[in-house]
């Protein structure tokens, strides 16, 4: 098998947050270079290409050497600030969400992660090599081949914190947690169905209180607000298509009536399924 209930669960997030990465920028420094960066609503990310700088950001407790290969991402658009002393190039882009910058997944993740080539394993140094070349080719279509090897750069960030942090939170933890998977693999599974939290905390192998102390504790959120996000978010994918109505949207996810979903959809994304069909 070449999947997990982790893997399941992770790529079931990222496609219904609908990840899109973008190389925003090919940059080039020589002698002595500084590059402020202020802080932006967006996840950032700078892949080094060739030569070396230094790092600071107030979310970091000291200034960090980054060199060839490293990359850096800042989850939630934390100011920084890059300097160096010689030729230096860089990859630098964002990662964003169809949601904007809160998600389960970027929620999870610290202010800052930065992963080393001589740590990363054989695939993260084999993408960041042919993201380098890439850039340096300027061949035509280079630009598109960029963003969809930055979209695997992303999920191996999230794998490699997952390998490494001493402390996971939110969701990466609840990955982590077997009996907690369990319930986040039915809630992904069957979305539709009329779970409860005595449910839920069977399939956790687990007592009702004991499972509703531990889910919040770890995702911040109840069971039943998690699968409400999460059947919208799924819900927000299929408004996408056209010949699907809003009523048959709402019954596949349990919904008895559509102005109950359509509630629901506005209390999770701020505005009704109507607003996203127009902006499509």
């Amino acid at each position: 098998m070449l999947e997990n209930t982790e893997d399941r669960i992770l790529d079931s997030a990222l496609a219904a947050y609908q990840l899109h990465a973008k190389v925003t920028d090919n940059a080039r420094y020589c002698g002595r270079w500084q590059e402020p960066e202020p802080a932006v609503d967006t996840c950032v990310f700078h892949l080094i290409g060739e030569g070396e700088c230094l790092l600071e950001a107030t979310c970091l407790e000291q200034p960090q050497h980054l060199v060839a290969g490293d990359l850096v991402v800042f989850p939630h658009g934390s100011a920084h600030h890059l300097q160096g002393d010689g030729y230096t190039t860089m990859l630098c882009g964002q990662f964003d969400f169809i949601t904007g910058p809160h998600n389960p997944v970027l929620d999870a993740l610290p202010d800052c992660v930065i992963v080393r080539e001589k740590e990363a394993g054989s695939a993260f140094r084999r993408v960041g090599q042919i993201m380098r070349e890439e850039a340096a080719s300027g061949s035509f279509g280079s630009r598109a081949v960029l963003d969809k090897l930055a979209d695997s750069l992303f999920v191996m960030t999230v794998r490699h914190h997952l390998n490494t942090a001493p402390q996971r939170r939110g969701l990466l933890a609840a990955l982590s947690d077997a009996k907690l998977r369990r319930a986040l693999a039915a809630i992904h599974g069957t979305p539709g169905r009329d779970w409860t939290v005595a449910e839920l905390a069977a399939e956790a192998c687990m007592s009702r209180t004991a499972f509703s102390e531990l889910f919040g504790g770890v995702m911040g959120v109840s069971p039943i607000h998690y699968l409400t996000q999460w059947r919208m978010m799924e819900a927000l994918k299929l408004l996408q298509d056209s010949q699907l109505s809003v009523l048959a949207i709402a019954e596949k996810f349990g919904y008895q009536t559509e102005a109950a979903f359509r509630r629901s959809f506005k209390r999770i994304h701020g505005h009704g399924p109507g607003h996203f069909r127009r902006a499509k």
